[in-house]
């Protein structure tokens, strides 16, 4: 039996995750309440909330059920939503979506802690809340009707985040990211359905909307199955974004107020890796493996280009942007790897990019709040006059090249190891990437950092207690997870290798060696010969 369909109803009757999920919403409701002329009291409320909130889902990480348990989904809370059309509230974590909960839990109170905003703040923490109610809500919900309100839900705030916090020609960035966005999710609400209709009439069933059901069923043909998923991956590619459907997110992130690039690039752009990886690939295991080369080759040009075009940015920002095109088409290299090592690789990769990214952009906007620019040109020797500050971008912007000892390397290493055995050249052509990445990092803090201090440049304030606070638990993170990994792969390799065997007993002729490909090593069966040839050896 197939360990990812068992749910275990991990802790105590508390619906935890229900409350994960709606007390943000609450919060944002509680908002709306109080007066305009207490800023401090709104902020520390919306603050309280989102604390509260991380709190659960760090409580849900230390409760987690290791080992065989971890397979399955844990702390589930299924109540009937839309009983005549097989609609139901169902959340459940398990160790695919944990640490993607956990990061949003602390990402959250992080970016609204360390960044003052100064217009209309009760709307401000209130759409924050909300579009915290919509990625908690997407990355538990085990229904696909939840998952797309969830899913919907998080354009609406982000939209005026843009568009009326942000800078420069929000109002067109804010656009175009609605637009592209709405488009990809309209044809995935056309495939859930199609699913879901189609399902039901070929098995002879109630409808339902239960992700375990529908992933068991396979019931559809080879050619629907193959179209469904296509409209899955559109809404999936443009939220990752991957190449060519990228572009509204130099123009989000340039434009979005600090705290929303740091959600966007930290927690949003995951819910279309992890779209690919628990409705793409659960779903359709037959489509997943038939257009795994596809997508790990928009992946390599995503690496390559987004590497590329980020060396020839002017706007420090900007540049931080482009190269979120190009670790996220690490993550879909490894997850459509379709082994062990490339799952896992891209799983702490989303993690490691939210903390790394969202570092990085905390910082931009902190040099931004001190000059009032992002122009590298106008930039220099800041070093001089902001110690901390360099220091702190040295070390975040290491990890984002991926350096060993931190949390970077591990997700690129496990990533490239897994894609290697199974596309080997399109792994060759990655690691490039790695490379490309030292070069426009490095160089745009050269030319930051390094070199004479002018004007404004010589005097720039340093890092403030609550700043250098909230940096120093983000690089806390970024050591932790470089240096000692094990607990987070320990507690998702469960999931990833149920999710593999889901493949593998759905895709006939799955493991066959191509000329793309290296031959499986069964490790156990490697031991067993040389222990059969040691004793032979010994007995001549």
């Amino acid at each position: 039996m197939n360990s990812l369909l068992l749910a275990s109803a991990s802790g105590t009757g508390f619906p935890v995750l229900t409350a994960i999920v709606v007390l943000p919403l609450i919060g944002a409701a509680l908002l709306t309440l109080l007066p305009a002329t207490r800023p401090d009291l709104v902020k520390q409320v919306a603050v309280l909330v989102s604390t509260a909130v991380g709190a659960m889902s760090i409580w849900v990480l230390i409760q987690f059920e290791t080992g065989a348990a971890a397979a399955g989904f844990q702390f589930v809370d299924h109540q009937s939503w839309i009983s005549s059309l097989g609609i139901s509230w169902t959340l459940g974590v398990d160790g695919i979506s944990l640490f993607l909960v956990v990061l949003t839990g602390v990402l959250f109170p992080i970016a609204m802690i360390a960044v003052d905003e100064h217009k209309d703040l009760k709307s401000y923490y209130a759409w924050i809340l909300v579009l915290e109610t919509g990625c908690m809500g997407a990355f538990l919900a085990l229904d696909l009707f939840a998952f797309f309100v969830a899913f919907e839900i998080v354009l609406i705030p982000m939209y005026f985040m843009i568009g009326k916090w942000g800078h420069g020609d929000r109002a067109y960035a804010a656009t175009k990211f609605f637009i592209y966005t709405m488009v990809g999710s309209a044809l995935m609400f056309v495939g859930i359905l199609s699913l879901v209709f189609l399902t039901a009439s070929t098995t002879g069933n109630p409808i339902t909307f239960d992700l375990q059901t529908l992933a068991h069923s396979q019931a559809l043909s080879t050619t629907t199955s193959r179209w469904i998923f296509l409209s899955f991956a559109a809404a999936f590619a443009v939220k990752v974004p991957l190449f060519p459907v990228h572009t509204w997110l130099p123009d989000a992130h340039t434009n979005a107020p600090t705290a929303g690039s740091v959600i966007l690039a930290g927690v949003m752009l995951k819910l279309g890796t992890y779209g690919f990886l628990r409705f793409g690939i659960y779903l359709f295991p037959e489509a997943a493996v038939y257009f795994a080369p596809a997508l790990i080759t928009l992946g390599v040009i995503g690496i390559i280009y987004g590497a590329i075009v980020a060396t020839m940015q002017k706007d420090l920002k900007r540049l931080v942007a482009y190269s979120s095109i190009a670790h996220l088409g690490f993550i879909i290299i490894g997850m459509f790897a379709l082994n062990t090592q490339g799952l896992e690789g891209g799983i702490i990769q989303m993690v490691n990019h939210g903390l790394s990214t969202g570092a990085l952009f905390l910082l931009v906007g902190m040099i931004y709040e001190r000059r009032h620019t992002r122009e590298i040109a106008k930039l220099g020797g800041l070093q001089k006059s902001a110690p901390m500050l360099a220091a702190a971008f040295m070390v975040v912007m290491l990890s984002s090249v991926g350096l060993p000892g931190l949390n970077g390397f591990v997700g690129e290493f496990l990533i490239l190891l897994g894609s290697f055995s199974a596309h080997r050249w399109w792994a060759v052509v990655a690691a490039t990437g790695v490379i490309l990445a030292a070069l426009y990092l490095l160089w745009a803090y050269q030319r930051v950092f390094h070199g004479p201090a002018e004007g404004d440049n010589a005097t720039m304030p340093d890092l403030n207690v609550k700043e250098g606070l909230v940096l120093l638990s983000l690089i806390g993170m970024i050591v932790f997870m470089g240096v000692y990994p094990k607990p987070v792969l320990d507690r998702m390799e469960p999931a990833v290798d149920a999710l593999i065997t889901h493949v593998e007993t759905n895709v006939p002729r799955f493991h066959e060696p191509t000329a793309n490909h290296l031959p499986t090593v069964n490790l156990a069966d490697l031991n067993a010969s040389e222990g059969a040839a040691a004793s032979e050896g010994s007995g001549k």
